[in-house]
């Protein structure tokens, strides 16, 4: 196969047209052309009365050897390389011991199913409820204010990922394809076909449910134990290795390999395994607030006259500005069509993040905009920078009433420094509701500082960005995990042998497809070293 990149065509082309561009390209006539498979199709918006797609294509093709060898000079011709997935062990038919994996999020997820995939029959064990119990018990605090500290956006079956957008892509490096191996599980799993090809695929909530349930019955059927409503509270070690875990009801579960996939907000685990002395450090994360305007209004600012274009659909940003206090901020988890929910996962503090699903159809759009946080921000302590998310979750909660309404602000109010008393054209989508208010006291004065700089800034590059009624709504901390549980090369954590730890809760990943990638890397390391 030949890898053919940078193939532009205009929005409305016809089907023909992509297979007669790469003829040209290859300089070859149709008839020598025997298939193509579209590997990516991305956008080129710079100019915006003529936005193009821009193709690569893995391209099938009489005598190729000397195709290629007339094309060498052009850069954007090359062999295809090798994206397929190869299975690094198999599991013997003595196995002496299973391996365990708690959590059952993105990273555990995954970790889970090629452990499965191997023949090494893992248990799993998740503190949550299987997803559609669990989608329950979220909307009872969307809907009734009602929150099951154990059952909510970020505990149970599919992990936080599961009420966001479903983002699909990422910045990290990943020779291995491993991605390709995530993206083709989730097909499996009645993803739609085009998230294999688009440059920024996502899922969606809603589909994200059906096929969280379909990979478990696969790992299921491939021997693997899916336990819900287990919650580890503590760790069994001897020495400096790891023995097995103590459950809630007291029930241990032994084995002397285990995947650590805990998620970012599994404060309670974080605590328990810094007392056992598994090696843990600070590392930096961010915190802010979020932000929603009218999709129609970023939709002209991305596409201008194309806007509405069902190629399309909702346009996204991505924005970052430098403040003069030495501060950045940046958007975070870019929800378009979105909405912005309630994500707290402890009674008594208030969360915000983003959810889309897959139609992306809300009318408004909404991002994290957030700040960065240093350890040194924080204090000395590995899980200080757990107890500073606390500390504005829990104000956040005082400033909207004590009764899970996000505090929120109009961005001319906020930018003015004065407090909001109404809503104007934007209408907040967070249930179960929000109580206007001043935010200045929602979060430390540098980082107000810091956003009230960039709100200007950002309108320079997407004109209306700071408009009197954006609403800003409070508070966006669960942006990433606070502290990592550091592990060495063989991907075990430094101190205790047989642990692994993996995905978001590890810090070692940022969203479903780094997480996914992650966990199955742990799931390779912890299969060779179970063979070996």
């Amino acid at each position: 196969m030949l890898r053919i990149t940078e193939i532009k065509l205009p929005l409305d082309h016809p089907e023909s047209a992509l297979s007669a561009a790469i003829c040209q390209r290859l300089k070859i006539t149709a008839d020598k052309l025997v298939s193509y498979t579209v590997f990516r199709r991305g956008q080129d918006a710079r100019k915006r009365p003529l936005i193009l797609f821009v193709y690569t294509v893995d391209v099938a093709v009489q005598n190729e050897a000397a195709v290629l060898a007339k094309l060498k000079q052009d850069k954007h011709i090359s062999i295809a390389p090798d994206i397929g997935y190869h299975q690094v062990a198999s599991a013997p038919a003595n196995l002496a011991h299973r391996p365990v994996v708690i959590g059952f999020g993105p990273a555990g997820i995954f970790a889970a199913l090629i452990l499965a995939q191997m023949g090494f029959r893992p248990i799993v064990l998740e503190r949550g409820k299987a997803v559609r119990e669990r989608t329950q018990d979220t909307w009872g605090l969307w809907r009734k204010r009602k929150l099951n500290p154990e059952s909510n956006v970020q505990f149970g079956e599919g992990g936080a990922g599961t009420f966001s957008d479903g983002k699909l892509y990422s910045q990290i490096k990943d020779p291995k394809h491993y991605g390709r191996k995530v993206i083709d599980e989730f097909i499996i799993a009645g993803a739609p076909p085009e998230i294999a090809y688009v440059s920024k695929p996502h899922i969606g909530t809603f589909r994200l449910v059906g096929m969280v349930e379909k990979m478990r019955a696969t790992i299921e059927s491939l021997g693997g134990e899916i336990r819900f409503q287990q919650r580890v509270v503590d760790i069994v070690r001897e020495g400096d290795a790891i023995q097995g875990v103590v459950l809630a009801d007291g029930e241990r579960v032994m084995s002397n390999h285990i995947v650590l996939a805990i998620g970012h907000s599994a404060r309670d685990t974080f605590k328990m395994l810094n007392e056992r002395g598994v090696y843990i450090e600070a590392k930096p994360f961010a915190i802010g607030l979020r932000i929603e305007h009218p999709q129609h209004l970023i939709d002209q600012c991305r596409f201008g006259d194309s806007a509405g274009h069902p190629e399309l659909g909702a346009a996204d940003y991505k924005l970052v500005h430098h403040a003069s206090n030495g501060r950045a901020v940046y958007s975070f988890c870019m929800c378009p069509g979105g909405t912005v929910v309630a994500a707290a996962s402890e009674e008594g503090y208030v969360v915000t993040n983003g959810m889309s699903q897959y139609s992306r159809n809300e009318r408004n759009a909404n991002s994290g905009m957030v700040v960065n946080i240093n350890p040194e921000d924080c204090g000395e302590h590995p899980l200080a920078g757990m107890e500073f998310q606390r500390q504005w979750e829990r104000r956040a909660f005082e400033l909207g009433g004590s009764n899970y309404n996000a505090p929120a602000q109009l961005v001319g109010d906020f930018l003015a420094q004065r407090p909001s008393t109404q809503l104007g054209e934007v209408v907040p989508s967070y249930t179960p509701g929000v109580t206007m208010c001043d935010l200045a006291t929602a979060l430390p004065d540098y980082i107000i500082t810091a956003m009230r700089e960039a709100l200007p800034a950002f309108d320079k590059q997407i004109r209306g960005f700071a408009m009197h009624d954006a609403v800003l709504t409070g508070v966006e901390t669960r942006t990433s995990s606070p502290i990592r549980i550091k592990r060495g090369d063989d991907y075990q954590s430094l101190n205790t042998r047989g642990l692994y730890p993996t995905g978001e809760g590890a810090g070692y990943a940022g969203g479903i497809l780094s997480a996914a990638i992650d966990g199955i890397k742990v799931a390779e390391a912890l299969a060779l070293d179970m063979v070996s």
